[in-house]
């Protein structure tokens, strides 16, 4: 008598191999340096306004420019996309950036209340964690790469 059936699992590493194929690995250069400009962008404004309003607000108007500067970067230089759907594109970036802002703010609020950071370095720390999660909708899904691009 047989009490237990044998489940053999593969690990799928289709996923992997796609994160891992020159094009995506090109496209990530290049939402990095994006990133780092937007981040120029941001920290700058920072600069100009910090003090004059509350933290929260310095955060959020500085990273809406921010925000600015990484769509037209992304949608035209890093993340060439073949969609002939402007406006939906752009309503799924929107959506991107409202996941990111609600990242941003959240370890933004973390980064001041809990470990007391200062205005610039809980923007700084804000960062990182949306990152990810903003490349992986922005390439696999608003700026799809070009058919000719897929391999």
């Amino acid at each position: 008598m047989r009490l237990r059936r044998t489940i053999e699992l593969r690990p799928d590493f289709a996923m992997i191999h796609r994160l891992a194929d020159r094009e995506t690995l090109l496209r990530g250069a290049r939402f990095l340096v994006v990133g780092g400009g937007s981040a120029a962008v941001q920290f700058g404004v920072l600069a100009l306004i910090k003090g004059r309003m509350n933290d929260t607000v310095a955060f959020t108007i500085s990273w809406m420019l921010s925000t600015m500067t990484h769509y037209l970067a992304n949608r035209f230089w890093a993340l060439p996309s073949g969609r002939h759907d402007p406006a939906k594109q752009f309503g799924e970036y929107l959506f991107t950036i409202a996941v990111s802002w609600v990242i941003n703010v959240a370890a933004f609020t973390v980064c001041q209340r809990f470990f007391d950071l200062g205005l610039m370095w809980a923007t700084f720390w804000a960062i990182p964690p949306s990152t990810v999660v903003v490349f992986l909708l922005l390439n696999y899904r608003v700026f799809r790469a070009r058919p000719d691009d897929a391999r």
